[in-house]
C-alpha cells in the first residue's frame, strides 16, 4: 500500500526546504477544488489608507477579519477599516480544506457553527460571489463501543440544540457512503447540514460584503506600529501613515503574535504543520449519482471527503509525529510568507494513509495528485482567543484558529453583536482570552498545542483531563505536599486534588461515561465533611483587592447585591446591561473601604477585565490589586472545623463571636490569615487567605490540631456533591451570560429595592415585569451506573423541553441530583419529568431545595425548636 502512495508522490512538485515555494508550485499544490476559480482572478488592489481616522481597525485580512468587517459594516457601524500585509486570504484561510459542521461538543461553540452555515447558505444570493458551498451532510464514525457511548452522550446535549444530529445505524452509514468497509463500524453520528466551503470564494464574498455596507479593506498595507493613547484610543501605524482608532482588532492568524509584542502581549499561539492529500479520479466515486458525505474515522485520526471526482484526505498525526513550527514563536514569522506553503512529509501520515485505505478501500487504487501542508494556528487547547483583552483598553482578539472556516462567520456576528451591545450576545468564556495568563508560557503553549492537534479526534470524556505542559508555574504552596496522595485536576494553571487515595483504592485518572475509580472515594470525602472536618485547597480563586475614595461607590455601582459592612461578607452578581448574570463574586470589606473581592480560577481574568473597565468608564478613584498568585487559600468544613481551628487561636471563634458570613484578620498557630466564615459545602466552615508561603506550614498545624478529631482532605469532586445537595448554584454552569439572576433562584442576592442604579437594574425590573419563561428546578433522578454531568436533555412527554445545568450522585440520599431549565408551567415540586443519559431516559422527578439543609439553617432550625433535615 505504501508503495503505491509513495509512487505517487513523484507527480508532486513540493516546496524547497524553508517553507516558501514559488508562486507557481504554490498554485500547483492547491486542490481542484479548493479556491475554484481563483487562479487567475487574484485581487490587485493599490495600497492606500483613504482616512485616518476609524472606530474600528481590523488587522489581518482571513476569512475571521473580513468576517468581522462584513459584520460591523452590515449592522451599521461607521468607519471600519481592515489592514492587510498582503492580501486577502493569505495566511491559512487560503490552503484549508473548508470542512463546515454543524457538530460541536461545546454547547454554545454550536451557535458559532450554526451561524456560520446559515450564513454561508445564503451569502453569494446577498453579495453576487458564489462561494462553492456543498453540504452533503458528515458522519462521524464509530468503530469502539466506548465510541458509541460517546455519540450518545454527546446526543444528550443535542436534544436541546435547533441543528439536526442523528445517531444512526451502520445500515444507514452504508446507504450514505457506501464506498466504506462496513466490518469497522458500529454507528454513525450525522449532521445532514454539514460539508465543505470554498475557502477563497467565502473570503471574497465576506470582503464584497463589507464594502457595499460601507468598509473598507486596504492592502498590501502593513501595520508597523500601535500606539496606545491616554483617551484609550489607538495609532496604527503604517508606512502610508497613521489611523486613529477608537478600538483596534487583531485577526492577524499566525502574524498575531507579532501584533501582540507591538503592545507587550505574548499571546499563547503557535503554528502546527497540517497537511492533508487530494487523489485523482477514482472511478468509484466518479460513478456515484450523489456526493459523498464527510467522513470522519475518529480511530484513524482523519477527515475525508469528495473532492470532484476523487477524495480529500486530512489526518491529525499524534503529538510524537506532527510538526510544529516552533521557530515563528522564537524568531518570527519569516517577513515574506503570506501564500506559502511547507514540504510535505507523507512518511508522518502514513499510519494515517493506511487507516484511510482500511475504512475506505478505494483510496488503495488512488493516485495522490497535490499534498498541501500549511500553517493552522493553534492556541493551548485548540480553542481560538476571542473578545476584549484584559490589561490593554480597547484591544480586541479573535486568533488561534484551529477551526477558522467554520468559526469566521458565527465569529464576525458574535464580536459585532459585543461591541455594538457592551456584553457578549451569549456566554463563550471557553474562548476568552483572558483564560489565560503570565503562567502560560512558550513551553506550555508547544506542549499543549502539540498535545491538542494529537488529541485532535480522541475520545471526549466528561471531566477529562489533560497532562501535557503541566504542572505549570502555577502550583501552590501545597503542591509538592499532596501531588502523590490525589488525583489532581487543572483549573486556570493551578493544579488542584479533585480526589483524595487510601490503600485499596484504584488510583490515577480512569475517565469513564460512568461511575469510576473516584466514585467511592468521593463517597468517602463527602462523609468526611458531613460527619467530621475536611480541609480543601483553594488557592485557584481568582483574588483582588479593591480600595480607595470611590471603592464604596464602584462595588454599588458593580453589584446586584448591597456592599458588605466592614467584617462582613457577601455574595454579590456583577450583571451585563441586558440582566444577564456575568459573575459571581464574594465580597468581603476588610477595613473601612477596603475590599477583598474573590471569584472561580476560570473567571479571574474575565472579571478582572470587566471592572476594569467599569473603572475606567467611570472615572472612579480605586487601586485594584490582583492578588490571586501571592495568596493561598484553604478551606476547613464539618462539624469539628470550630472545635479544631479555635485550638490554634486566641480569637474567640464562637458562634456568637464569629458569625456566618462575617471576616477578621486574625492568627492561627502565629500565621497571619484572612478568616471569612463560608463555605460551599453548606457545612460549618471557614476559608482562610494567606500567604502562599504560609501554606504548608499552616495545612500542617490544622492538620496536626484536627488528629483527635479524624481530619482528613477532600478535593473538588466531593465539593461539587456538597455544593448540589445544598442547592447552591454555580457560575458557568447554573448562571452565566445566557441566564438572568431571576429564573436562577437568585433572588435573595439581587436587591432591586437599593438605591443604586446597579448595572442592568433596569433591564432586570422589565423582565420581572414581563414574567419568566423558564426556570431552574432542581431534580431527583432514578439512574443506574450513570450520573448527570450537565447539558444534558430535559424530556416531557416525548419532546424536549430543557436542558441539566449540573449534576452528580447524591452521596445522602443514595440517587442522582441535578439542576435543570424548564419551561415555567413545568416548574412546579412534583413534577415528573425524564432526562437523558447515554441514550436512555431516566424517570426524575422536581423537589424542594436544598435536599440538604446548611449548618447555618440547621442552626438556627434548631434555635427554635424545630427539628431540620440533613
Amino acid at each position: 500500500m505504501s508503495a503505491v502512495l509513495r509512487g505517487a508522490l513523484r507527480w508532486l512538485r513540493p516546496p524547497p526546504r524553508g517553507g516558501r515555494p514559488d508562486p507557481l508550485a504554490a498554485a500547483a499544490l492547491r486542490p481542484l477544488g479548493v479556491g475554484a476559480g481563483a487562479q487567475g482572478r487574484k485581487e490587485t488592489q493599490s495600497p492606500s489608507l483613504g482616512k485616518d481616522r476609524a472606530d474600528t481597525v481590523i488587522i489581518g485580512g482571513g476569512c475571521v477579519g473580513v468576517s468581522l468587517a462584513y459584520h460591523l459594516a452590515k449592522a451599521g457601524l461607521k468607519d471600519v477599516v481592515l489592514l492587510e500585509k498582503s492580501e486577502l486570504t493569505a495566511g491559512s484561510t487560503w490552503h484549508a480544506a473548508g470542512l463546515t459542521t454543524y457538530f460541536h461538543p461545546g454547547i454554545n461553540l454550536k451557535k458559532i457553527h450554526s451561524y456560520s452555515i446559515k450564513l454561508y447558505e445564503k451569502l453569494e444570493e446577498e453579495t453576487g460571489q458564489a462561494v462553492g458551498f456543498h453540504q452533503p451532510g458528515s458522519i462521524r464514525i464509530a468503530s469502539t463501543p466506548t465510541r458509541v457511548d460517546e455519540f450518545k452522550y454527546q446526543m444528550t446535549r443535542a436534544g436541546w440544540h435547533p441543528t439536526e444530529q442523528y445517531l444512526i445505524t451502520p445500515e444507514k452509514v452504508q446507504e450514505l457512503f457506501p464506498l466504506l468497509n462496513m466490518d469497522m463500524v458500529l454507528a454513525g453520528l450525522y449532521n445532514p447540514g454539514d460539508g465543505h466551503i470554498d475557502p477563497y470564494s467565502l473570503t471574497m464574498a465576506l470582503a464584497a460584503g463589507a464594502r457595499k455596507y460601507g468598509a473598507q479593506l486596504n492592502y498590501p498595507i502593513q501595520v508597523t506600529n500601535l500606539n496606545s493613547r491616554s483617551d484609550g484610543t489607538w495609532e496604527v501605524e503604517t508606512p502610508l501613515g497613521i489611523i486613529r482608532a477608537k478600538r483596534i482588532v487583531n485577526t492577524a492568524g499566525f502574524w498575531a503574535r507579532e501584533i501582540g509584542k507591538m503592545i507587550g502581549l505574548q499571546h499563547p499561539l503557535i503554528p502546527v504543520h497540517h497537511q492533508y492529500v487530494v487523489t485523482s479520479t477514482i472511478p468509484e466515486v466518479k460513478a456515484l449519482k450523489i456526493e459523498l458525505p464527510v467522513i470522519r474515522d475518529l480511530e484513524g485520526s482523519y477527515y475525508l471527503r469528495q473532492e470532484r471526482d476523487g477524495l480529500l484526505f486530512g489526518p491529525y498525526e499524534s503529538e510524537e509525529k506532527m510538526k510544529l513550527q516552533d521557530s515563528w514563536v522564537t524568531n518570527g514569522v519569516p517577513p515574506g510568507f503570506g501564500k506559502e506553503l511547507f514540504e510535505s512529509d507523507l512518511d508522518r501520515i502514513m499510519e494515517h494513509i493506511e487507516a484511510a485505505m482500511e475504512m475506505v478501500p478505494v483510496l488503495k487504487n488512488a493516485d495522490i495528485i497535490n499534498t498541501i501542508a500549511g500553517p493552522i494556528t493553534y492556541s493551548p487547547d485548540i480553542l481560538p482567543m476571542v473578545g476584549p483583552h484584559q490589561g490593554v483598553r480597547n484591544y480586541w482578539v479573535a486568533i488561534g484558529f484551529g477551526y477558522g472556516i467554520i468559526h469566521a462567520g458565527g465569529i464576525g456576528k458574535y464580536l459585532s453583536d459585543w461591541i455594538f451591545e457592551g456584553e457578549p450576545p451569549f456566554d463563550l468564556i471557553e474562548l476568552d482570552p483572558n483564560r489565560y495568563g503570565k503562567w502560560t508560557t512558550t513551553e506550555y503553549t508547544a506542549a499543549k498545542a502539540r498535545e491538542s492537534y494529537g488529541f485532535n479526534n480522541i475520545v471526549g470524556y466528561p471531566k477529562e483531563e489533560r497532562f501535557a505542559g503541566r504542572p505549570t508555574e502555577r502550583t501552590s504552596g501545597l503542591y509538592d505536599l499532596l501531588k502523590s496522595k490525589c488525583s489532581m485536576g487543572f483549573h486556570a494553571g493551578w493544579e488542584q486534588p479533585h480526589w483524595f487515595y487510601k490503600p485499596g483504592d484504584e488510583t490515577g485518572y480512569k475517565p469513564s461515561f460512568r461511575r469510576t475509580n473516584w466514585f467511592d472515594p468521593v463517597g468517602r470525602e463527602y462523609k468526611q465533611v458531613m460527619e467530621k472536618v475536611g480541609v480543601i485547597d483553594l488557592s485557584p480563586f481568582g483574588k483582588f483587592k479593591v480600595k480607595g475614595t470611590d471603592s464604596v461607590k464602584l462595588l454599588d455601582h458593580l453589584f446586584a447585591n448591597v456592599v458588605p459592612k466592614v467584617g462582613s461578607t457577601n455574595i454579590s452578581h456583577m450583571l451585563t446591561p441586558r440582566g444577564k448574570v456575568y459573575a459571581e463574586l464574594t465580597v468581603s470589606q476588610l477595613y473601612p473601604g477596603e475590599f477583598m473581592l474573590v471569584t472561580g480560577s476560570g473567571s479571574e481574568l474575565h472579571d478582572l477585565r470587566w471592572i476594569e473597565e467599569e473603572v475606567t468608564r467611570g472615572d472612579y478613584k480605586v487601586e485594584i490589586e490582583n492578588m490571586t498568585d501571592e495568596m493561598g487559600v484553604l478551606g476547613v468544613a464539618g462539624p469539628y472545623a470550630r472545635q479544631i481551628l479555635q485550638k490554634l487561636t486566641s480569637e474567640d471563634l464562637s458562634d456568637g463571636s464569629f458569625k456566618f458570613l462575617q471576616s477578621r484578620h486574625l492568627k492561627l498557630s502565629d500565621i497571619a490569615v484572612t478568616a471569612i466564615r463560608i463555605s460551599y459545602t453548606g457545612e460549618l466552615g471557614w476559608e482562610l487567605y494567606h500567604r502562599k508561603e504560609d501554606s504548608v506550614a499552616l495545612y500542617s498545624a490544622i492538620m496536626e490540631a484536627g488528629q483527635k478529631e479524624g481530619i482528613d482532605n477532600f478535593g473538588t469532586y466531593a465539593l461539587n456533591a456538597l455544593r448540589l445537595e445544598k442547592g447552591f448554584r454555580a457560575w458557568g454552569a447554573e448562571m452565566n451570560c445566557d441566564t438572568n439572576p431571576l429564573e436562577a433562584g437568585l433572588e435573595y442576592f439581587v436587591k432591586l429595592n437599593k438605591p443604586a442604579d446597579f448595572t442592568g437594574k433596569q433591564a432586570l425590573k422589565q423582565i420581572k415585569e414581563k414574567g419568566l419563561k423558564r426556570r431552574l428546578v432542581y431534580l431527583t433522578l432514578e439512574t443506574d451506573n450513570v450520573d448527570p454531568e450537565g447539558n444534558e436533555s430535559v424530556w416531557h412527554n416525548g419532546k424536549v423541553i430543557g436542558n441539566t445545568t449540573s449534576g452528580s450522585f447524591s452521596y445522602s440520599a443514595q440517587q442522582s441530583l441535578a439542576f435543570a431549565y424548564v419551561p415555567t408551567e413545568l416548574s412546579k415540586v412534583g413534577q415528573k419529568l425524564e432526562v437523558e443519559l447515554l441514550g436512555k431516559n431516566y424517570p426524575a422527578t422536581i423537589i424542594e431545595e436544598p435536599l440538604v439543609l446548611t449548618e447555618p439553617t440547621r442552626m438556627r432550625l434548631q434555635r427554635k425548636g424545630e427539628s431540620p433535615k440533613i
